[in-house]
């Protein structure tokens, strides 16, 4: 075998390689990347959103002597509420009062409004 058979083997493997589909299969050559972007929007995507809206709904409904677990895993009762942007909790034992961010509010152990 000469070097012009191994050139010529090498360029023949090439061009199989690098033909292009026909235009007609371009269209489908997209299809799994569609899919696979659907199955993330609805696996993924729209439970997050879902999630969120419960979040804010619950975030704006908080009142006075509500039950709350922030982030941090602070448990404490809502004492007042300052505006849109923190909340004061009252914690056990000792009744100390914290000022926590109402966004750090992760989620209400109990709704019973405390009179």
């Amino acid at each position: 075998m000469t070097l012009c058979d191994a050139r010529t083997g090498q360029n023949v493997v090439l061009s199989l390689f690098l033909q292009t589909p026909a235009p007609a299969n371009s269209w489908m050559s997209f299809l799994p990347i569609l899919l696979i972007f659907g199955i993330f929007y609805f696996l993924l995507f729209l439970p997050m959103q879902k999630q969120r809206k419960q979040q804010q709904k619950m975030l704006s409904s908080l009142q006075n002597g509500n039950t709350v677990v922030t982030s941090g895993g602070i448990v404490g009762t809502i004492v007042s509420i300052d505006g849109d942007e923190s909340v004061i909790l009252r914690v056990k034992p000792d009744n100390v009062k914290i000022q926590v961010a109402r966004s750090a509010v992760s989620s209400v152990v109990s709704n019973e409004v405390k009179k």
